[in-house]
């Protein structure tokens, strides 16, 4: 059926995207897989098109825009291209609206330009060893020293985490419990005491960089606060729901997009004779997955038009990112079943996706969390 989401600009926008990774990214991915890391002059480039901070004010560098489709379009293209180094989603829609929303005047002229320009790469530290989905259980400290917070602590699984050059780093502020009495403090490439460990040895997205970090010490300015301090909860929570749709929107289309390249091998393949399409279980197979391919896409859609308006609450959006990325993670595994042995081949795209696309539903909060938000809302 015809979506009827984007209109002609989107579409536009969309070409370019394509013509993007054609030229800047999918010439360059294997390398930086083998390397564990995308080279920063591949940020510069998107900040060149226009691909950064597509939703920050045009006086800071951005593309003047809060239409949300822009980045649904980022999402999937990035997704069909299977390029997962480049984490411009991640940079533009999780933490752009942190900066956006929250930054003081002074500090949307100090970050957001380099933000927009590819020169100023960002990440978000939450997870902790001992503390992933639960911010509850943050251990990171700041002490209130006067002119600066003092940070202490270690962070893991950042995204980001080598090349980011600020760090929004959620902290505890105040020895209060639970997850009352947490800040957003950014904290900027060679502050003394902020190191960096080991680049982590992932089983899929291998070309993203993600790193341990670590906090001795550091002094960070009290100009570096970023919202009100106590409040980082109510930050994260408000700014939850399109990083969850943002997953959704991308696993949707990894889903449809290994479908196409499956429904075309089967036809091609060759098996007692004649093509597997012709098998009845094959065929199938494809019927399934294309009714729930097309059943999310509906899904999926309605949420980002809600979300355009302005309605998206939480609960409808971690029900696309449940579904949607469970989808995906079952699509997968049964397009590389019909690919046979050389569905295990990792020069294969689907045996490349069934590693990359495993952790979608683990990151932006497990499939589980997003259970228990959907019950908690219905329940109590």
């Amino acid at each position: 059926m015809r979506r009827d989401l984007f209109t002609a600009e989107h579409e536009a926008f969309r070409e370019t995207v394509r013509a993007f990774l054609a030229r800047e990214v999918l010439p360059h991915h294997e390398r930086w897989e083998k390397a564990g890391i995308v080279d920063r002059e591949a940020w510069l480039a998107a900040g060149r098109q226009g691909l950064l901070g597509t939703s920050v004010a045009e006086e800071y560098g951005g593309g003047g825009s809060d239409d949300f489709r822009y980045a649904v379009v980022l999402a999937e293209e990035f997704a069909r291209a299977g390029a997962h180094g480049l984490a411009l989603g991640l940079h533009n829609d999780i933490i752009g609206p942190y900066l956006t929303g929250l930054a003081t005047e002074e500090q949307k002229r100090r970050w957001l330009p380099g933000f927009c320009s590819g020169e100023t790469i960002t990440a978000i530290a939450m997870t902790e060893p001992g503390a992933g989905s639960d911010l509850q259980g943050i251990r990171t400290t700041a002490a209130d020293e006067g002119d600066a917070w003092v940070l202490n602590g270690s962070k893991t699984f950042i995204s980001n985490g080598i090349l980011a050059d600020l760090v929004v780093v959620v902290a505890r502020t105040t020895p209060e419990g639970g997850a009352r009495g947490l800040s957003l403090l950014v904290v900027e490439r060679g502050m003394p005491g902020f190191e960096r460990g080991r680049n982590l040895d992932k089983i899929g997205q291998k070309a993203q960089d993600t790193a341990e970090l670590f906090f001795r010490d550091v002094r960070v300015p009290k100009e570096n606060l970023l919202g009100t301090e106590n409040q980082a909860f109510p930050h994260l929570m408000a700014n939850l729901a399109q990083e969850r749709l943002t997953i959704a929107v991308a696993a949707a289309a990894a889903a449809e997009h290994l479908l196409d390249l499956t429904t075309t091998y089967v036809k091609e393949r060759e098996a007692f004779g004649r093509p597997l399409a012709r098998l009845q279980h094959i065929r199938f197979e494809i019927a399934e997955m294309a009714t729930e391919c097309a059943v999310t896409r509906a899904f999926v859609d309605r949420c980002v038009g809600e979300h355009t308006a302005g309605r998206l609450d939480a609960v409808h959006a971690s029900m696309a990112k449940w579904w949607a990325t469970e989808l995906q993670k079952r699509v997968t595994d049964r397009c590389l079943q019909l690919h046979g042995g050389y569905g295990y081949m990792s020069d294969f795209p689907i045996a490349r996706a069934f590693t990359d696309g495993r952790i979608q539903t683990i990151y932006g909060g497990t499939t589980e969390i997003m259970k228990e938000i959907i019950g908690r809302s219905l329940l109590g």
